[in-house]
C-alpha cells in the first residue's frame, strides 16, 4: 500500500481544432511511459495525474464554437491509449481534462477528466465550478436532468481516489464532499494561471492544496498547467505541480518552475489509514457539526439547463450577489 505518484505538467500550443489532440495525447503517453521505466530501479510509480486543458483549451468564446471545433465524445481512441498503458504497466491515470460533448446533453460542453486503470475507465468527473464568466462549459450541477454522481470516489488497489478540477478547489464544499465519500487521495487537474499561482505574494496554488489536504486528512496530487503566455494568451500558467500529504506537508514540488515537468513522491495508504483510525485530535471529518451550518440551506438558485454564455454567466453573478 505504498507507491509513488507522479504529476505531469505540460506546455503545448493551444489547438485550433480537434485534429491537434492526437499529438498532445501521444506526448503525454510518452512522458508517462518514460517515468514508469526511468524510475523503475528505485520505486513503482503507480498513479499519474495530468493537468487541465492538456488536450484542448477553451480558446473560443462561445459553447457552440467549442462544441463544433474542439469538443470530443468520451470514451474515445485517446482514452483507449491511456488504458493500454494502464494495462501494460499496472498503473492508474487521471487524464488531462477533455472538452467533452455528449449526445445526452445536446449543445453543452463539459470540462471532463477520466480516471483510468488496468481494468478500464473507473470514473468520469465533470468540472462542477466552471471559471465564471470566461468558461462557457456547462456545470453538471446546473442540469435538472443530470443524474450521474457529481463527486465520484473509486476504491482501487492503490487506495480510494477522488478528483476535482482547478477552480473547484476554491470551494471547500467540493473537496469536503469527496472526503466524506471516503477519498484517501484527491487528484487536482488544474490550469491555474498567474498571478494566482505558486509565486509570492499570492501563492494561492500551494495555500489551497495544503489547506484542502490537512482539513480533510487526504493526500493531494496536484498537476498544474505549465504553459507560457505565448501558447495560451492572455494567460500564463506557472506550473508548480506538487504532491501534499494528509498533514499538509509538501512532499515534492516543481517549485516556481513552469514548462514541462514531472514531480514524484510517495503515497502511503497504510499510513493514512492508521492515522485516521488512531487520531482523535484534528480529525475534522469526525468533528464536523452539520447542524451548525445553515448557509447552504439559505441559498436559493434555480437550475439553469440552458447552454451558458458569457452574458448569462455575468447575469448569474449579478443575481447571486443580491
Amino acid at each position: 500500500m505504498r507507491y509513488y505518484a507522479a504529476t505531469i505538467q505540460t506546455d503545448f500550443p493551444a489547438p485550433q481544432s480537434r485534429s491537434e489532440i492526437a499529438n498532445r495525447c501521444e506526448a503525454m503517453c510518452t512522458i508517462i511511459e518514460q517515468t514508469v521505466l526511468g524510475y523503475e530501479p528505485f520505486f513503482d510509480v503507480r498513479l499519474f495525474v495530468l493537468p487541465e486543458f492538456g488536450h484542448q483549451v477553451p480558446i473560443y468564446r462561445t459553447a457552440k464554437e467549442l462544441h463544433d471545433k474542439l469538443a470530443v465524445e468520451l470514451p474515445n481512441n485517446y482514452t483507449d491509449k491511456y488504458h493500454e498503458l494502464c494495462q501494460k504497466y499496472g498503473i492508474y491515470i487521471q487524464t488531462a481534462s477533455f472538452l467533452e460533448k455528449d449526445k445526452q446533453y445536446p449543445g453543452h460542453v463539459f470540462n471532463t477528466t477520466m480516471l483510468i486503470g488496468p481494468s478500464g475507465i473507473l470514473s468520469k468527473y465533470r468540472k462542477v465550478n466552471t471559471w465564471i464568466p470566461w468558461e462557457v462549459h456547462t456545470s453538471p450541477a446546473d442540469l435538472s436532468n443530470y443524474h450521474e454522481p457529481l463527486f465520484p470516489v473509486t476504491d482501487t488497489e492503490i487506495g480510494k481516489l477522488g478528483v476535482a478540477i482547478c477552480y473547484d478547489w476554491l470551494f471547500p464544499e467540493c473537496i469536503r464532499e469527496i472526503a466524506f465519500a471516503g477519498a484517501e487521495v484527491i487528484n487536482r487537474v488544474s490550469a491555474y494561471m498567474d498571478p494566482w499561482g505558486n509565486t509570492a505574494p499570492m501563492e494561492w496554488w500551494s495555500l489551497v492544496n495544503r489547506t484542502r489536504a490537512l482539513e480533510n486528512t487526504v493526500y493531494v496530487v496536484a498537476a498544474n498547467q505549465g504553459a507560457s503566455m505565448q501558447h495560451y494568451p492572455p494567460f500564463s500558467w506557472p506550473g508548480g505541480s506538487m504532491i501534499v500529504d494528509f498533514d499538509g506537508r509538501i512532499l515534492a514540488s516543481a517549485g516556481e518552475s513552469s514548462g514541462e515537468k514531472v514531480v514524484v513522491a510517495p503515497i502511503d495508504i497504510a499510513a493514512i489509514r492508521l492515522e485516521k483510525k488512531r487520531r482523535q485530535g484534528h480529525d475534522t471529518i469526525a468533528h464536523y457539526r452539520q447542524q451548525a451550518y445553515g448557509y447552504q440551506r439559505n441559498i436559493k438558485l434555480d437550475s439553469e439547463s440552458t447552454i451558458p454564455t458569457i452574458e448569462t454567466l455575468n447575469e448569474r453573478i449579478k443575481h447571486a450577489k443580491k
